[in-house]
């Protein structure tokens, strides 16, 4: 179980990055929308987890916060994913500039999405409007 002031040890991604065995296995789970990322020991839930193993150490000792929420994890595993909590990641210039980086090519895959409902939307309102005007006179 995790010390109860882990929110102050500050590790590092190349000190995560160095833990990425079965018997040695961390991860990265947060981003901005859900305070940030931390860094959590999950060696001793290896066995436990019931989609086994391997999928945890597919993304060991890296940043598995978009596996980890792409997946849909229950309010139980999150649960779960606290007790394992080791600390924060440190956020620091190199790391803050990669961060951006996957933010903004995150934002350039989906960009453009929402005009397209925008579109959608004044299109049918459109027909809505002609076919309410047709059946008025």
């Amino acid at each position: 179980m995790a010390p109860k002031d882990v929110s102050e040890r500050e590790i590092t991604m190349a000190e995560v990055s160095k833990h990425n065995t079965e018997k040695d296995c961390w991860l990265v789970i947060g981003n901005a929308t859900n305070g940030g990322p931390k860094v959590y020991d999950v060696t001793s839930y290896l066995d436990d987890h019931p989609g086994g193993a391997e999928v945890m150490l597919d993304v060991a000792g890296q940043d598995a916060d978009e596996f980890f929420e792409d997946i849909g994890h229950s309010n139980d595993a999150r649960e779960e994913l606290e007790k394992h909590i080791i600390g924060v990641l440190k956020m620091d210039a190199e790391e803050l500039k990669r961060r951006a980086a996957e933010a903004e090519k995150a934002a350039s895959k989906s960009g453009g999405g929402g005009a397209n409902v925008f579109l959608i939307l004044i299109v049918l309102a459109a027909v809505g409007f002609a076919y309410y005007k047709t059946q008025m006179a």
